[in-house]
């Protein structure tokens, strides 16, 4: 239970607010834009907030099972526009009702909100790197727009009981453990994708 509880002191949290800011919920379709740890449980949150359809974008064959294992209805490999279009096509042509952007880059936000559906939303907790909003696009789109750093403490109790409960297991986003003098190490495994997750041990 240790990585689940610690998960949820950061990155649950993240995905959590990402799910609750695009207003994910029941009878809606929600696409994620990120498959490190924080897009992977804004798939968990959406789920436990009752999502319909839940669309992964991801292009890593480990990350999109556990997607699907945390409940992702479907996963989508294609990136910015192809990856645009095929989410408008799983979703009657309209885009979802609400993304989750968890990268922070410009063709990542670019993509979520190509990707949401006139009067959707777009809940973003990706850390921003030199992203410029188009303002006649979100306009004329009607997309709302809600992200930045996650309340974390706003969630925390509902989420710990979530935890206790075992009705959620977000540990799982942890894949490696190393000791706490390599963290060096950890966070180069984690730029090259090749862990989701690493916990540091002393």
């Amino acid at each position: 239970m240790i990585p689940s509880l610690l998960a949820a002191s950061d990155v649950l949290g993240t995905g959590w607010f990402a799910a609750v800011a695009a207003e994910a919920g029941p009878g809606k379709s929600v696409a994620v834009v990120g498959d490190g740890a924080v897009g992977l449980l804004g798939i968990l949150a959406a789920q436990q907030l009752g999502a319909e359809q839940i669309i992964a974008m991801s292009r890593h064959p480990a990350r999109q099972q556990l997607a699907r294992e945390f409940g992702a209805t479907h996963v989508v490999a294609e990136r910015g526009d192809d990856g645009v279009a095929k989410i408008k096509e799983l979703t009657d042509g309209l885009g979802a009702h609400s993304v989750i952007e968890a990268v922070g880059t410009q063709e990542a936000m670019m993509q979520g909100i190509r990707a949401t559906r006139p009067g959707g939303h777009v809940g973003y907790v990706g850390v921003s790197h030199d992203v410029e909003l188009p303002g006649g696009e979100l306009f004329f789109g009607l997309v709302h727009l809600h992200g930045g750093p996650a309340p974390v403490r706003r969630f925390l109790p509902e989420l710990i009981e979530l935890i206790w409960d075992r009705k959620i297991d977000p540990g799982r986003v942890f894949d490696r453990t190393l000791p706490l003098d390599q963290a060096a190490q950890a966070y180069d495994l984690m730029d090259k994708r090749e862990a989701i997750k690493v916990i540091l041990q002393p």
